[in-house]
């Protein structure tokens, strides 16, 4: 019998960023990372969630800090990885997280609505991107994983800016990973469809959407945001090692159907 490297997902020792860290998914994908032993630093505009959040994980027992930062903001962004630099000496995994939404028809949206929305989650995973890689490539190793979104694959009406930021990430994330394979780094998206979070709590209030949404969606339900965990760990561990330039739909089966 071949003598098989089995994998898996076991973080202990890597050190981990997530932006976006203090709620909703970036929140519970970063408590996923420590408790698979990773050393997590969580950011965001925020600093009195970020500050909350990192109380809360700490309880667990937790390896997690924080550091305010706006990823839109390229000074920010150096200065967030110069304190990485000089608080971790490297950095492991990146989750990509960091997003906004403006629900507008396409004649109501206003030129900062498109920028406010774009320069989150278009712009900001650029420049957070690009200083990861940096340390990734003198490392010979990463993993970078970018939150994009099913409405980066499909149309939904209301969701201009949105779209078109998600649909792009899809395409940063191919684009990254044909450049950074050869230096040992992978790069993948998870491209979830509606989860349970606070930005999304608001559907249960709305019975016509959200039934809608349930019956579009193949397991009749929308997702909890603890289902983004698994995903996550695959990517940034040792389980995923010939997978990159992928994006990975955490769905219920909504772009299936």
């Amino acid at each position: 019998m071949q003598n098989y490297v089995y994998p898996t997902f076991d973080l202990t020792g890597k050190k981990a960023v997530v932006t976006g860290g203090s709620k909703g998914i970036g929140f519970t994908i970063a408590a996923g990372l420590a408790h698979a032993g990773a050393e997590v630093l969580i950011t965001g505009r925020n600093e009195s969630a970020l500050i909350e959040a990192t109380d809360e994980m700490k309880k667990q027992g937790y390896r997690v800090s924080w550091r305010a930062s706006d990823v839109t903001t390229k000074k920010d962004v150096e200065e967030l990885f110069d304190y990485i630099d000089d608080e971790f000496q490297q950095i492991d995994i990146l989750i990509n997280n960091a997003g906004m939404n403006i629900r507008k028809s396409l004649i109501e949206v206003e030129e900062e609505d498109w920028d406010k929305v774009v320069d989150t989650n278009l712009k900001g995973a650029f420049l957070v991107g690009q200083q990861a890689a940096k340390r990734m490539i003198s490392q010979k190793s990463g993993r970078i994983i970018n939150i994009s979104s099913i409405l980066g694959k499909i149309g939904n009406p209301l969701q201009t800016s949105y779209a078109a930021s998600k649909g792009a990430i899809d395409q940063l994330t191919k684009v990254w990973a044909a450049e950074l394979a050869e230096h040992g780094i992978t790069v993948n998206a998870l491209a979830p469809a509606y989860i349970i979070t606070p930005m999304t709590e608001h559907f249960l209030q709305d019975e016509e959407r959200l039934e809608k949404i349930i019956n579009r969606t193949l397991m009749k339900r929308m997702g909890q945001a603890d289902e983004m965990i698994g995903p996550a760990l695959f990517f940034a561990s040792d389980a995923s090692t010939y997978v990159t330039g992928q994006i990975l739909y955490v769905d219920g089966g909504w772009t299936a159907n």
